[in-house]
């Protein structure tokens, strides 16, 4: 179907490739511990679906730019389909926190930077296929959860106005593609506020993710497992994955063994 992502090759000559970038030790924050919990299982998930998985941990934010930059150069993109990015740190609003960061400010990377990376523009083997954003990570001090009165209304969101594309131009480019598309990302919470792990057990948003991936990646397309995701969650309020920046054209189903 045109609606559902292609796969080309076998499974035999297929070269599937994920990153896993893992903060664990900083300088000035307190240690992730619990974390190595959520890179085994990811990589457990990950080499069960199919991808050669590079991991690194303990990075500044240049550090994780270098890794993705160096990472989107492989060539192994070119006989894929697709990718996952995941990555896991303390983490500000603004971003992920590198290992020398001391607050919101200092030693950030932006998550603009991983989708920057990763374009059409800069990451031409990808072109037309899923990437997968996973960021597990703070975004805020905030508890996600609030008191609320059955009798709330809220208010009706304005609708932003059309953006229209002028009428009779042209241009002599070969082809014309989209800068950014075919993302799927899900963050581990939602804007300003926190995320929970268990020192023992890990993030509870790995371990949720883990979970969906494994019961319904056979017949689930990613957005709806990601749905699944966030549904986990409802019975714990104060936390909530949310998806953000998804371009996603078409339906991607990871079709496991195949």
């Amino acid at each position: 179907s045109s609606q559902i992502y292609p796969i080309h090759l076998p499974r035999e000559t297929r070269t599937r490739r994920a990153l896993l970038i893992c903060n664990i030790e900083f300088e000035h924050l307190s240690r992730r511990d619990g974390a190595e919990v959520d890179v085994e299982g990811m990589m457990k998930l990950l080499e069960g679906l199919g991808y050669v998985v590079d991991v690194h941990r303990n990075l500044t934010s240049q550090g994780m730019a270098t890794v993705m930059k160096d990472f989107a150069n492989c060539k192994e993109h070119w006989t894929s389909d697709s990718t996952f990015l995941v990555f896991m740190s303390h983490g500000v609003r603004a971003g992920l926190c590198g290992t020398k960061s001391k607050d919101e400010t200092t030693d950030i990377l932006s998550v603009d930077t991983i989708y920057e990376k990763f374009n059409n523009k800069c990451c031409r083997a990808l072109l037309g296929k899923p990437k997968v954003v996973i960021i597990q990570s703070c975004r805020g001090g905030k508890v996600g959860s609030v008191m609320v009165s059955d009798s709330a209304d809220p208010a009706m969101p304005t609708p932003g106005s059309a953006h229209a594309i002028p009428a009779g131009l042209e241009d002599d480019a070969i082809c014309e593609v989209h800068l950014e598309s075919d993302f799927g990302t899900l963050h581990s919470s939602t804007p300003d506020t926190v995320s929970w792990r268990s020192s023992v057990t890990g993030s509870l948003f790995i371990q949720h993710l883990i979970e969906q991936f494994r019961n319904h990646a056979c017949n689930s397309d990613l957005q709806e497992i990601f749905r699944k995701v966030q549904y986990s969650f409802g019975k714990f309020p104060q936390q909530l994955p949310s998806q953000e920046r998804t371009t996603m054209l078409r339906k991607f189903y990871l079709f496991p063994g195949h």
